[in-house]
């Protein structure tokens, strides 16, 4: 039997403006609209892109018995974070491990001081919302029932200011209410793009208004989630499922930023979270594989699970996300590679394995775009 999709709060805005849906995480949402992919992604680097990701899950997160030190106390635990240091109104990202380590969610979380805002991914919501919900008993967890939509690009910050001139006094990953058309709108300046931008949460009564409102700006078009999939590939961020997953580490993923060095060796709140022991070894040890960008200068697409071999043509890892750049015209991707082999390549050239073909790929600094964010 085949599963029912759920629809976001502006499927009816989505169809209105042509977009071609299909089911993404178990929703229904735009992967594109009548421009195209190609011209999404291009409009979304030199202009603003629109994009619905009200699939995403948001959740608040409160201590039960009104302590602060409880919020703490617990999720620290639960996470491998520290608020020592994290300022009220400041939104880092982090992970939800399992005990051997591996990564079961990337997550958004806002310090709020008495309260936490998260945002976890579509496909693991509901998981993630019991997994939290067991590890941290003394605290209440809400489904904030909201539209979320990013809008990315370098015109984003003139057309949100045009509804609340706050945006434009907004830095990377900080965190605020803005007043849009009346509405109360939970804004933190990030995305998925390496681009300039927000992710604005808005009351399901004012989202059409807002949205319709941003997309009456010359500058500001809608984009599906097909070129959200390119735009984030060029800036080297991984996908959960694809490039990081429950059998992957933050250090094999190149996502060690996410454990805070108070809570790695010798740090003042050392260890003390899921799959630790192992993430603090392999910080010292290192990992035996590595998650690189790779580049091809030949024309023929490497996608996922495309196996890359060394000269010997012994396979030494496989490709997890793959996709012929817009930006760039040429191939890009993400793959796993083994630590040993990298280290004895003297040029990073190897071959991927696309049927008959052997084209060559050379690991590349990432990201493949540079990200152009409002520090």
């Amino acid at each position: 039997m085949s599963q029912t999709l759920r629809h976001v709060p502006l499927d009816a805005l989505h169809r209105e403006l042509g977009a071609k849906m299909g089911g993404f995480a178990g929703f229904d949402m735009p992967i594109q609209y009548p421009a195209g992919l190609k011209a999404e992604h291009l409009h979304t680097r030199e202009r603003a892109g629109l994009f619905d990701v009200s699939h995403m899950g948001q959740i608040r997160i409160r201590p039960i018995d009104g302590q602060i030190a409880s919020l703490h106390r617990e999720l620290q635990a639960a996470l491998p974070i520290d608020f020592d240091g994290w300022p009220v109104g400041l939104q880092r990202y982090s992970l939800l491990l399992n005990d051997n380590g591996g990564i079961e969610d990337d997550l958004m979380l806002v310090n709020l001081g008495s309260e936490v805002r998260m945002v976890v991914n579509a496909g693991n919501r509901d998981a993630d919302f019991a997994e939290l919900a067991r590890r941290c008993p003394g605290l209440a967890f809400e489904w904030v029932d909201a539209a979320l939509i990013a809008l990315q690009g370098p015109s984003a910050e003139q057309a949100l200011a045009r509804l609340d001139p706050q945006a434009a006094s907004m830095r990377f990953m900080q965190a605020c209410e803005l007043s849009l058309l009346g509405a109360a709108c939970f804004t933190t300046r990030s995305g998925y793009t390496g681009e300039d931008g927000y992710e604005i949460s808005i009351p399901l009564s004012h989202a059409e208004q807002v949205v319709r409102q941003l997309l009456a700006d010359a500058d500001v078009a809608p984009v599906g989630l097909g070129a959200r999939d390119t735009l984030r590939l060029e800036a080297g961020l991984p996908l959960h499922g694809n490039d990081i997953g429950p059998d992957t580490t933050p250090v094999e993923a190149g996502l060690g930023f996410a454990i805070p060095k108070s809570r790695r060796r010798g740090g003042a709140r050392e260890g003390g979270f899921p799959g630790s022991q192992r993430i603090l070894a392999q910080f010292v040890d290192g990992a035996p594989r590595k998650l690189v960008g790779l580049l091809s200068f030949e024309p023929i697409p490497i996608r996922a699970h495309a196996p890359i071999v060394d000269d010997a043509d012994q396979a030494i890892g496989e490709v997890t996300s793959g996709t012929v750049s817009p930006t760039l015209n040429q191939p890009v991707m993400l793959a796993y590679l083994n630590a040993d082999a990298l280290r004895a390549s003297a040029d990073g050239k190897f071959k991927a394995q696309v049927r008959d073909k052997r084209p060559t790929v050379q690991v590349t600094p990432l990201p493949f775009v540079a990200k152009r964010y409002k520090r």
